[in-house]
Formats: C-alpha cells, structure tokens, sequence
C-alpha cells in the first residue's frame, strides 16, 4: 500500500470521530468541517515522512482544532474570543452530557452527532444525507447514489438541509430520550446507508471503505444498548452482520465479483453469522415486524444453506413480497424478481421488473438484472442493450467487469 493509500485509510477511520469532536467543540457545522480538511491537509503533508500517529483521530481533533482557532483569531483581531462557554473543552461536555442522559453508551460522539443531524425540523430525506455527508464524508455522487438521484438534486438537499440548520439555530446538545425514539428511524436508515457505501466498494476500494461497514456495525451496536427492546434495531445489526459475513467471498485473486450463488461458502465469518441469527430469533420474537427484520430473514435464508441450491427460494419470495406490502419500493420489487426467476424463470422475471423501467431507469442493477433475464431466454441483442446501459451505470471497475463478462459470453454465441 503506497503512502496515500494508508493515509487515505487512516482519515477514513478517524473521520466520524474527529468530525463529530471538532462539531461538539465549535458548535458550527461548516467550522467542523473545515477544521478537518485543514488537518487532513496537514495530515499529508506529514504522515509521509513521520508516519501515522498512535491515536489519528486525536491527532486531527488537536490539529483541526488549533486551526480553526487560529481561523477565528486571524478574523478577529481586534476582537477577543468567543466565550469559554462557547469553544467548550471536550471533558466539560460530557461531564454535562452525562448529567442529562439515561444511558452511558449515548456519551459516543458520533452516535450524539447522528441524532442532531436528523432533526425533526429537516425533511427526512435531508436529515439522512446531512448526516451522510457530514459525520462519514461521503461525497455528493455516493449519497446521491444511495438515494438515486442525480448529483445536482443531491447537492441542492444538502445545501438546504445546511442552511436550515443555521437558520434554525438547531442546538448541538443531545436531545432527550422522547425525542431519540422520534429520531430512531432516520438514525437506522443513516446508519445502513453507511454499511451499505462501504459494501459496495470493489476489491481494491475495501481496504479503503471497510472502516464504514464497521463503523456501521458499531454504531448499531450503540443503538441497540439504547434501545434494547427495539426488534428493528436487533434486525439492523442482524443484517449487516450477516452480510458482512461474506466479505471474504465476494471477490476472487483477481479482483472479480463472485456472485453470491458461486462463493465458497466456507470463507464464510461463521462468528458473524451465528450472532446475526441469534439477533434475528430474538427480533422475530417480539411479533412486531418491520423492514430491517424482513431483510435480515432474506439474508439468514442465504446463511444457513450450506449450498447455493439448498436455498430456499419460495421463502425468500414470499418474505419480499410481505416487504413489498410493508414498504413498497422498486428496488425491493427487482430484488423479489430474482427469486421470482429461480422459481419461475426469466420470462416471469422481466414482466416483474416491466414496469420499474422508468423509476430504475438509472440503477445498474436493474439494468444488469434484465440483461441477465434476457440472456437466459437467449434474446441477445435485448441482453447486449441492457448490459451495455448497465456498463455506462457501473460505480465501481469490479461491477463493470463483471458486465462485459456477460458481454463475452454473448460475443461468443
């Protein structure tokens, strides 16, 4: 690994922690970000030669800090420092915060700063990619990505979502435990967006983006001690647990994407995959079904086959068709067509997927999904259109590769 990947690494791993001190700190969200970049910046200029720091978030909290103090005292010459009160240090804080919580594990700073982000005073869809962009620092692309939409609509939503909170003079303190339940479904939606942003990533991007399925995974863990009678909560971690488990399979020597039907099996995290199901058992106890535990019950099916055709394809079915009815989704729909084309076959898959045309227009799993269907009913120049759109939609060189693989194969008959 040359020297900007392994700082590129470690940012990437210290980034939700120091943003969230920097914020708590300066109360001021584009001060937080901005004291950040400046100790990214000084961060490269460094590392190189010294190496990274026992502690990096330390190092870029000490270091962003000091510059953006600096920042203040060269805007304010004149002028003396903001109140003490107001650049609190961080041992004040929570000492304060402790007093007004029910729960010593909320004391996390970015688990605090999650909540704050999803605001009640901000659409919910703001509210998440607010979060998104400030606490993980996905860029613009990769958020849009998630919510598919384009880049600029994107961008408009998180300016907006800024600006209001400004405007709104929303307080940084952590809010109380009604107003935590109130906020609990954007924080779980936040935080497996997050999962799902490190997941995607391509073989050589993982050693890059696995901090943000971990970081997810803890920051689950977090919510789960404060709600550990919420099923949806024991669900969330549950699925990406379980989905986690397969990370060492998902790709071979090369670099390729393995399908999930072609993993070896065996490199499977069984640790994982135990505690996902537990998680799941227990979740499925409480009667009272929500999305994450529909999703986590798909995952559990692919878990405990030992072989791809021990899977059992009609419960998967049915368990997204009760996840169509619960929240209806396009996306949830392509996934119920996979199922469906195992049980039924391709043809009964594309009339399925017909009519998402429009609104997947842009996804590229939609249009990989239908290139694959149209292969399997041997209508090639339909599959050779559809993979081609697919290849134009690829996020990541893995996805792309992948696509003109199908592309061969069609060359070849």
């Amino acid at each position: 690994m040359n020297d900007l990947r392994w700082i590129d690494f470690a940012l990437t791993s210290a980034r939700p922690q120091a943003v969230a001190a920097l914020l708590r700190y300066f109360r001021d969200l584009d001060t937080a970000e901005e004291a950040f970049q400046n100790a990214c910046l000084k961060a490269l200029q460094t590392w190189p030669q010294n190496g990274a720091p026992r502690d990096p978030a330390a190092w870029l909290i000490f270091v962003g800090r000091n510059a953006a103090l600096d920042g203040v005292r060269r805007q304010s010459k004149q002028q003396p420092l903001p109140p003490e009160e107001l650049l609190s240090d961080l041992g004040d804080a929570e000492a304060d915060m402790a007093e007004r919580l029910d729960s010593a594990d909320y004391r996390d700073d970015v688990l605090r700063l999650l909540f704050i982000c999803c605001h009640p005073d901000l659409p919910q869809t703001q509210q998440i990619a607010l979060a998104l962009r400030i606490v993980c620092g996905l860029t613009v692309p990769e958020i849009a990505r998630a919510f598919l939409v384009k880049p600029s609509a994107m961008e408009q939503r998180i300016t907006r979502a800024k600006a209001k909170v400004a405007e709104a003079d929303v307080p940084f303190e952590a809010p109380d435990a009604i107003e935590r339940s109130q906020r609990l479904a954007a924080v779980a939606a936040m935080v497996y967006l997050v999962f799902n942003e490190g997941y995607s990533a391509s073989a050589g991007e993982m050693p890059l983006r696995a901090p943000l399925c971990e970081e997810a995974i803890r920051l689950a863990r977090l919510l789960l001690a404060l709600f550990a009678s919420e099923p949806e909560i024991m669900a969330l971690l549950a699925l990406m647990l379980l989905q986690y488990s397969r990370a060492a399979a998902r790709f071979d020597a090369n670099g390729a994407i393995v399908l999930l039907d072609d993993q070896e099996r065996g490199k499977w995290d069984k640790r994982m995959i135990a505690e996902g199901l537990a998680l799941l058992d227990k979740a499925l106890r409480h009667r009272r079904p929500g999305p994450y535990q529909f999703q986590a019950a798909v995952a559990a099916i692919h878990a405990r086959a030992t072989a791809a055709a021990d899977t059992d394809w009609a419960e998967i079915d049915a368990l997204y068709a009760g996840l169509e009815r619960l929240q209806p989704s396009p996306v949830v729909t392509l996934n119920r067509a996979v199922a469906v084309s195992k049980l039924q076959g391709p043809e009964a898959a594309l009339a399925m997927i017909s009519p998402l045309a429009a609104s997947l227009d842009g996804y590229f799993y939609f249009h990989g999904a239908r290139g694959a269907f149209l292969m399997e009913l041997n209508r090639r120049d339909e599959a050779r259109v559809a993979f081609d759109k697919a290849i134009a939609l690829a996020h990541t060189a893995a996805e792309a590769a992948h696509i003109r693989q199908h592309l061969d194969k069609l060359a070849e008959k």
